[in-house]
């Protein structure tokens, strides 16, 4: 399967501007292929204003997230790969989703050898 994490980024992120809130996304900028102002990374990670009005050109794509921002003054092409992006979420409230940095992976299978049971067992209770 596809990862869902595109699709979940573009979900809250019109979540977000429908429900007239600034989106933000925070980004691993040590992921490789990440395009963003190093000057403004911190512990390998930024934060960035992905509003409306703070950018041009968005695009939320199925691979990766672009579009230009100006910091102090200066234009600057952004390029973010989406399994760099580790959260989405609105400014004002903080609401939003947070993404595992492990990616999408399905969980480990279960089975006689391992230490979770094959099958789940469920009881009625009366």
């Amino acid at each position: 399967m596809t990862s869902s994490r595109p699709y979940l980024i573009r979900a809250m992120y019109e979540w977000i501007v429908d429900n007239e809130m600034t989106p933000h996304i925070l980004v691993d900028a040590e992921v490789e292929g990440v395009i963003v102002p190093h000057e403004y990374v911190e512990n390998g990670k930024i934060v960035l204003n992905v509003g409306p009005i703070a950018v041009q050109g968005l695009t939320l794509g199925n691979g990766e997230v672009t579009f230009s921002a100006r910091f102090s003054g200066k234009p600057v092409r952004m390029q973010i790969p989406v399994s760099s992006v580790l959260a989405v979420y609105a400014r004002e409230n903080g609401k939003g989703m947070m993404f595992g940095e492990d990616g999408d992976e399905p969980p480990p299978e279960s089975g006689p050898d391992s230490e979770t049971p094959a099958r789940p067992h469920l009881k009625v209770v009366k």
